[in-house]
């Protein structure tokens, strides 16, 4: 008789041995798929040895590889802080007691949460073309910048209401009894709370934001996958040029991921060294 889970019954001995049985084939059909893409690239000669030798070039990566690098982190780093900044302030529109603050907030939120980024993108260089607002060297820059930057400042605007509702009405009940406004609450008790909870998401947002700047090669944005596909068509190597594009573009995420872990580890501790005891008493929901 299998002993219960929190979830699902614990597999018997017959489902075991089936569940390793499927597990053996599938990771067989998996390997099959992988050889035979290997095997179809190699006769291609994708993977020779001479496609790989132009990487080994400091020519190559000067030209090619280190403009779409600092294109994209240019990007991303500008559109990142916009985006949280552009965020923070529609998430706290949304919040507002204030019925002319809250609505136009919640219709700008909405509105740049239904445009796809790729038209704002259009659009901004369009405008900022027509009018002359920035110099032609950094129209794509600017372009992809005001793309990124609402429609993520829209997605983190609801991450941001999302994570102050989520905690318990407690906090604020708490707060308004110690005499608080409604701006101190937030700035003083949720939303450093929130920020802490808030944080993966946010990090998942982040990552979006940066692999996004791959669709700017629509307004001649020079970026990294744009730079790998010219790699590919200059060297006639495009499976080991798209390779290390994917690699360079995981190191990226990965650094950032680490960097928001380590972040949100500092948050916690601090939270928890610089928080009185008697401050957290009163605080607590239900006391």
């Amino acid at each position: 008789m299998s002993t219960a889970s929190v979830l699902f019954d614990a597999p018997g001995p017959r489902a075991r041995v089936r569940n390793r049985i499927i597990s053996v084939v599938t990771i067989v059909i998996a390997a099959l798929i992988v050889w035979a893409v290997v095997a179809k690239l190699a006769s291609k000669g994708q993977l020779t040895a001479a496609k790989w030798q132009p990487f080994l070039t400091g020519n190559l990566w000067k030209t090619y590889v280190l403009p779409g690098v600092e294109g994209t982190l240019t990007a991303a780093g500008l559109s990142i802080v916009l985006a949280l900044i552009l965020g923070f302030l529609l998430g706290m529109g949304r919040l507002s007691h204030v019925g002319f603050i809250r609505w136009p907030s919640a219709v700008i939120v909405e509105f740049f949460r239904a445009v796809p980024v790729l038209i704002m993108m259009i659009f901004a260089y369009f405008l900022f073309a027509l009018y002359d607002v920035f110099m032609s060297t950094h129209l794509a820059l600017a372009g992809v910048v005001t793309g990124l930057t609402l429609y993520n400042g829209a997605v983190i605007a609801e991450i941001v209401r999302a994570g102050v509702n989520s905690l318990p009405r407690g906090q604020s009940e708490a707060a308004a009894a110690l005499g608080l406004r409604w701006g101190q609450t937030m700035r003083s008790i949720l939303l450093p709370q929130a920020i802490t909870s808030m944080l993966p998401v946010l990090v998942s947002q982040l990552v979006v934001v940066l692999k996004d700047t791959a669709i700017g090669y629509q307004i001649t944005f020079v970026e990294m996958v744009r730079q790998g596909t010219v790699v590919g068509s200059s060297y006639g190597n495009y499976i080991p040029a798209l390779i290390v594009i994917a690699l360079l573009m995981i190191s990226a995420n990965f650094a950032l991921s680490v960097a928001a872990t380590r972040l949100e580890r500092r948050l916690r501790r601090s939270k928890r060294a610089g928080v009185p005891l008697q401050t957290q008493a009163a605080l607590e929901p239900g006391d």
